[in-house]
């Protein structure tokens, strides 16, 4: 007998809401909730039993990101899968950093999807299979490599943490400028020495870099720390085939 894993569901299309919950129930998980909005599943769920994951059905707006973190916030216990039309890796980085566990595009077929499901019931985070290709270049291979042999020193300023937080949510500069009360001009410098410290090619690099590695827009600056990933456990980054 398979293991039972409950899950809750928020979309506001009907007809995803119920076809993505009547895909699942085929596939012996326990469908709890289904609802069209985050405020309902939040009075529904009773907090001291969460659903083992709650899928998002993502919509083009960016309220994607702040149900996932306030979901994410109310029941930590509970896996977040957002569930997308498409992706850029920015969307990719800017979901991880609002807390989700998983990230999938609509396009993956049932048997897929249910096993993307369990990888992210089971702790594994769950990524698009084609964003696997952003990370395999060669310059952003070589600066994971000499971060995880310890090669690679960051010495990252108290303002760079800030500017690279604010890339993770993927803030435009002018934005980044206004919230950190430092020109654009300004900006363009702290970023530029972030690529270069951290050896990416690109802010969508060093997003995901930032993501990765657990660096939280919430975290404050002095209790903040690079680690390398070795020296840590943590679950198994999965590509989600379509």
């Amino acid at each position: 007998m398979s293991e039972e894993i409950r899950v809750s569901i928020v979309g506001r299309n009907e007809i995803v809401r119920e076809g993505l919950k009547r895909i699942l129930l085929d596939q012996s998980f326990i469908v709890e909730w289904a609802v069209a909005e985050s405020e309902t599943l939040s009075r529904s769920i009773d907090s001291s039993n969460p659903p083992d994951l709650i899928i998002v059905d993502g919509h083009s707006d960016n309220k994607n990101y702040h149900v996932c973190r306030d979901l994410h916030s109310q029941f930590p216990q509970s896996h977040i899968v957002l569930m997308a039309d498409e992706f850029q890796v920015e969307d990719v980085a800017n979901a991880f950093g609002a807390g989700v566990d998983g990230y999938l595009v609509k396009a993956i077929s049932c048997e897929p999807l249910g096993s993307a499901l369990r990888l992210v019931a089971h702790g594994e985070k769950v990524i698009p299979s084609q964003i696997v290709e952003a990370l395999a270049d060669p310059v952003w291979r070589n600066g994971a490599r000499a971060l995880d042999t310890g090669k690679l020193d960051l010495n990252l300023s108290d303002r760079e943490i800030e500017i690279l937080r604010c890339l993770v949510t993927g803030d435009a500069n002018k934005i980044i400028a206004r919230r950190l009360d430092i020109t654009e001009a300004t900006v363009k410098v702290h970023i530029k020495a972030i690529l270069r410290k951290l050896r990416v090619m690109n802010r969508t690099q060093a997003a995901i870099w930032a993501v990765t590695r657990g660096l939280h827009q919430d975290e404050p600056v002095a209790t903040a720390s690079i680690h390398n990933l070795a020296d840590q456990p943590r679950p198994l980054l999965r590509a989600a085939g379509a």
